[in-house]
């Protein structure tokens, strides 16, 4: 597991932004397909996704290339246009990994590699967030806890899932016939309106992504605000471990890592509550906490 502790001094007005992260590939795995990251201001956690076995990308790369590449391009997306939206700064980026590919993939392929995105980033007097797909950004402001997520993924699955039941078992008598049907169906709804929307090829999905900012002074202010992949976030939406508050609670008492660790005892124990087709998935936190600039820090 790879964890940080990243004390930033915001310049001017901004508060002290503490930052502290995790992130770990499923037990089992060598290969990490999640991201966390820091450029300056800006945090982010990016989740790629895992092809499944036995299925064509058109791509000589996989998601782990796809996330490091796509983070190393928003950092310098953001140190050129450090003022432009979050939303033109992950175009610009998935624009450039459109050209790092090279020229031997076939980037209309349903199955190019993609990513979740979300991003936090402190500008002064407020901060601007992006979420797109299924990585959830948990927020504090004014001790009030909401959370940003992006549901169109979890909307087209369900509507998968209903298709697929429809068929005749005959049809598809085996499990492993009924998932590839899904996937296939899956991908044919990726980057399109009445689908769902991720960071592969195709820059225009950036500007789909759900935004918003929040005040870094005043009653409202932003005290805490936690990124997660969906492997990390399943301690509530699966498994119901603790609620949003809770996690909170949780990273900032005992750490990131703590959160993954009652993941993957969940993962072994709790088998049963899971709703993806994977027992085990990588998992990543960035917890920003918030407070007032102290000299030397």
């Amino acid at each position: 597991m790879n964890s940080a502790v990243e004390p930033v001094r915001a310049v001017g007005r901004a508060p002290l932004m503490r930052v502290r992260s995790a992130s770990a590939p499923a037990p089992g795995r060598e290969v990490n397909e999640d991201v966390v990251f820091r450029f300056g201001s800006l945090v982010g956690v990016l989740d790629g996704a895992t092809v499944p076995e036995g299925f064509d990308t058109g791509c000589v790369h996989g998601p782990e290339w796809y996330v490091r590449h796509l983070a190393a391009r928003i950092g310098l997306a953001e140190a050129a246009r450090p003022t432009a939206s979050l939303m033109s700064n992950l175009a610009a980026a998935i624009l450039a990994v459109r050209a790092d590919h090279g020229g031997d993939c076939d980037l209309d392929h349903p199955g190019t590699p993609s990513s979740t995105v979300c991003l936090l980033r402190e500008g002064g007097d407020q901060a601007d967030y992006l979420v797109l797909c299924d990585s959830p950004l948990v927020l504090d402001a004014g001790g009030r806890i909401s959370v940003v997520s992006d549901d169109r993924l979890d909307r087209a699955m369900a509507d998968l899932r209903e298709t697929v039941a429809a068929v005749p078992a005959g049809a598809m008598a085996d499990r492993m016939t009924r998932f590839r049907r899904a996937v296939g169906l899956q991908r044919e709804r990726m980057n399109k309106t009445h689908g769902y929307w991720v960071a592969a090829a195709d820059p225009d999905a950036a500007y789909h992504a759900v935004t918003g900012t929040v005040p870094l002074h005043g009653p409202g202010a932003l005290r805490r605000a936690a990124l997660l992949s969906d492997g990390a976030s399943s301690a509530v939406e699966q498994f119901g471990l603790v609620d949003w508050p809770g996690l909170l609670d949780l990273l900032s008492t005992e750490g990131p890592g703590a959160l993954i660790d009652q993941v993957r005892t969940a993962e072994r124990d709790l088998a049963d509550r899971l709703r993806r087709h994977k027992s085990v998935d990588d998992a990543s936190v960035v917890l920003c906490e918030f407070g007032p600039g102290r000299s030397g820090a």
